[in-house]
């Protein structure tokens, strides 16, 4: 089958063989090139490793955005204890479906990259924590592993080098806050999945009391490719600060949605206009979420001249996070969009902080207020004062996330606002 859509702009690096259930099979993948890679690392030794991947300048591809080399070198040297990698599979950021398709398409791509990654950082097992509703993409990943450990590429002596690496599947109940790192290590280790405090950081004190890394599915796919070609080969992609290619996850009131895999750099609007065939007919563009729904909205203004980079977009105001480009067109609804945004993550909050457990429930309420018809003007300072003191105040910055697109929305769509507030009128139905 073919992926539903392909652009020339694209380097599909990661996302070559989506669409062709040929590449989930250990043979097949092999026949690509699978786990060359994995070879490479193990003659190379842990530091060469190490020091490829950061010469590449990949950057965390979860949201945060971090150098992965960096990452690896916080992890301890010959601490004497068990060193572990987990691969954050919990994809449920709102617009966001990248890591699901490299799972289902690909999964021996992942299956190398955790394994390099374990054996970067002298960890012997990687967990691979995936999200509940992943029934098909768990199931496709569960073959490749026991395809991986049959072919002796892992488990006990990998590929004849006397290194054991072992990979384990943990699937989770389908709680956005297990996305959070130790929140994620709290369910594996079979807690409540709530953050912890930092510090301790997780390569000092991580899973099970242990140093520990933690890495996005899309980070771990792109090391094989770097530790068998090199960092510099990397570099040829992206820009000087964020080299390299991005899954985009575009959705919204475009002709072509879905995930690009292109430049880190891109200008955004050739993604909405060339990549992904323009807005709905009849329609003009209103604003973008270029991170995800955790991130600020951008408005027309804002999107002419953004560069998708972590710095280019952040000089427009906003942030790339995960890359999730959710493009919304004349006919949006802001006040119900935003609405919508802050109710997930109110349904979503652990309740462990008191700014976000209280904080979003009752921004949820201000907002229905308003997008009822029945609010105030002073709800739009309320809610104002409500995001600063949600914001930095917390273990977590999920209730960061739900202060985002408020404030952002305010500031650049206050027309919206009060329109409703003033004479009960509100735009499109989002």
């Amino acid at each position: 089958m073919a992926y539903p859509y392909r652009h020339p702009s694209e380097v599909r690096l990661l996302s070559e063989h989506f669409g062709d259930p040929e590449a989930r099979s250990l043979a097949s993948w092999q026949a690509r090139g699978g786990y060359k890679g994995l070879k490479r690392a193990l003659e190379l030794g842990r530091e060469k490793v190490i020091d490829e991947v950061k010469a590449s300048g990949l950057r965390g591809r979860g949201g945060a955005g971090f150098p992965t080399g960096v990452k690896w070198g916080f992890m301890p040297k010959n601490s004497g204890k068990p060193h572990y990698l987990c691969c954050n599979a919990d994809e449920s950021e709102p617009g966001t479906f990248k890591d699901r398709e490299l799972i289902r398409w690909t999964p021996h791509q992942l299956i190398e990259g955790c394994l390099i990654g374990a054996y970067a950082i002298g960890a012997q097992h990687a967990y691979i924590y995936l999200r509940g509703e992943f029934f098909e993409a768990t199931q496709v990943l569960a073959k490749a592993v026991e395809e991986a450990y049959a072919a002796g590429l892992a488990g006990e002596d990998v590929l004849g080098s006397g290194e054991r690496l072992d990979v384990t599947l943990h699937v989770g109940a389908g709680a956005y806050i297990c996305g959070e790192e130790t929140g994620l290590m709290n369910s594996l280790e079979g807690r409540r999945g709530q953050p912890r405090v930092k510090p301790p950081f997780p390569a000092a004190v991580g899973a099970f009391g242990m140093p520990t890394t933690i890495n996005n599915v899309e980070t771990l796919c792109a090391v094989p490719h770097i530790v068998l070609n090199g960092g510099a080969w990397y570099r040829q992609w992206g820009t000087e600060k964020s080299p390299g290619t991005k899954l985009f996850c575009v959705s919204g009131h475009v002709k072509r949605p879905g995930n690009y895999e292109l430049p880190l750099g891109f200008p955004l609007m050739d993604l909405i206009n060339d990549v992904c065939g323009g807005m709905r007919e009849g329609r003009t563009l209103k604003a973008v979420i270029p991170g995800g729904s955790s991130v600020p909205l951008m408005n027309v203004d804002d999107c002419q001249t953004c560069a998708l980079d972590y710095e280019g977009v952040a000089a427009c105001g906003s942030m790339l996070g995960c890359a999730s480009v959710i493009i919304m067109d004349d006919s949006t609804d802001i006040v119900r969009q935003v609405r919508r945004m802050v109710q997930f993550y109110a349904h979503e909050s652990c309740g462990q902080c008191t700014p976000c457990r209280e904080g979003t429930a009752w921004m949820t309420r201000v907002l229905q207020r308003i997008e009822d018809g029945r609010g105030t003007e002073e709800d739009l300072d309320t809610l104002l004062e409500m995001s600063e003191q949600m914001t930095g105040t917390t273990i977590c910055v999920l209730s960061d996330s739900a202060a985002a697109p408020v404030v952002s929305s305010i500031a650049k769509f206050k027309d919206e606002y009060l329109a409703l507030i003033r004479r009960g009128e509100r735009v499109g139905a989002a």
